[in-house]
């Protein structure tokens, strides 16, 4: 089903900071009737309240140590029904039809395990029968319901997925994702006072910024929007200002450099193995042994007496039982885990292209005294290890190198 001719249909996304207060929340539901043309249909979806997320975590831990996921996902999915309920309540009060959602009411379907789940499948025929009842309709984010009827959450960034994979179920013109920030820009504006706020992105390029650390986007939300080839505006709910276009394909350059933007990533943790005794399969054996549990690796490098790769430091304990369950299969010797270092990168669609961003990169770095690690390509970046306590020096030095001209 889709809405009828003359008709836009558009999904708007409001993060934790947008709606942290009540009267955040009048802002958000007086900026979008104000915006709303007669015919626009509008579906809303929310993330929790402020910080209310990590206090429910702190609540949990007063009473466990434990996971239990299934519980905590119970717990942590009234964040989202209490936003959702709250704006629904500001819209009326305002005089406007609103209904709010939650993940299964709206006919979001999960897979994978608590705290970790992926949308498999989107039915939104309430979404479109509460869209021509007249409603502008809020829906949860970062919730679904699972296979056993229970609720499950999409881990952090979820709502964003929740809010592309929705556009896309629906066929919707455009995903707004409003943030506290007015878009993507060539690294983040707390560490480079004048990066530069792109007009439009390639769905690769974010993918891969994403990936490596950018926060503006969750890497699955901007693998849906590619896969609905659904357009993604990240723009900011305290200001006017046009934002950053994710999409396909971009018809204008960005800037006149080869790089896109320079990202960081403080939760790593760097694992060297040593001694290992299969000689063509061993990483593929680590990386699947690593999916099967929801643990993603990246920079995988391999000589002929170690390997080295890097996981996020929060998978870390999982990884370390993982690991040592293939260690007592004798497939190597030992392992060695370092945590206190971090991922700086540069990613550009045309940047492999120019032979010289390796060399510029480390010559910037050496400049300020600071070593790399190791360095891994892939087709659309290069990824740096270096010691955490010089990640802010990093990011600074390397936009320098390639936006100063700007």
């Amino acid at each position: 089903m889709k809405v009828g001719v003359n008709v836009s249909l558009y999904i708007k996304k409001f993060g934790g900071s947008s709606v942290a207060t009540p009267e955040k929340m009048i802002g958000v539901a007086k900026r979008v009737i104000y915006e709303k043309k007669e015919n626009d249909r509008i579906v809303i979806v929310v993330s929790a309240m402020g910080n209310t997320t990590d206090e429910l975590i702190k609540l949990a831990g007063k009473v466990t140590k434990e996971k239990h996921g299934r519980e905590m996902d119970v717990l942590l999915a009234t964040g989202e029904q209490v936003a959702i309920s709250m704006l629904a309540m500001t819209f009326m009060n305002l005089g406007v039809s609103a209904v709010s959602l939650t993940g299964e009411q709206a006919g979001i379907f999960v897979k994978g395990d608590y705290g970790k789940s992926f949308i498999s499948e989107i039915n939104p025929e309430r979404v479109f029968n509460e869209l021509e009842n007249g409603n502008i309709v809020i829906v949860a984010g970062f919730q679904g319901i699972n296979s056993n009827g229970n609720v499950a959450t999409l881990g952090r960034g979820g709502s964003d997925a929740t809010a592309v994979a929705l556009a896309g179920a629906m066929h919707a013109d455009i995903c707004e994702i409003f943030t506290d920030v007015e878009g993507v820009y060539s690294a983040d504006p707390r560490y480079v006072h004048n990066a530069v706020k792109m007009k439009e992105i390639t769905n690769a390029e974010m993918l891969e910024m994403a990936r490596l650390g950018a926060e503006v986007m969750q890497p699955r939300s901007v693998e849906i929007g590619l896969q609905y080839h659904i357009p993604i505006h990240v723009r900011s709910t305290f200001s006017q200002n046009e934002g950053t276009v994710i999409k396909e394909t971009c018809k204008t350059k960005n800037n006149k450099y080869v790089v896109k933007g320079v990202t960081h990533d403080i939760n790593v943790s760097k694992v060297l193995i040593t001694g290992f005794k299969n000689e063509e399969n061993i990483i593929d054996i680590i990386k699947n042994e690593l999916i099967k549990n929801n643990i993603s690796a990246d920079m995988f490098i391999r000589d002929n007496k170690n390997i080295i790769f890097t996981i996020k430091h929060t998978d870390l304990e999982d990884a370390k039982i993982i690991l040592a369950s293939l260690k007592s299969e004798k497939l190597f010797d030992s392992i060695v885990y370092e945590s206190n270092i971090a991922k700086v990168s540069v990613v550009g669609m045309d940047m492999l292209d120019s032979e010289n961003v390796l060399s510029r990169v480390i010559k910037a770095l050496d400049d300020v005294d600071i070593a790399v690690d190791i360095a891994f390509k892939t087709d659309i970046s290069i990824s740096f290890i270096i010691l955490e306590k010089n990640v802010k020096d990093a990011v600074q030095r390397i936009h320098s190198e390639f936006f100063n001209n700007l």
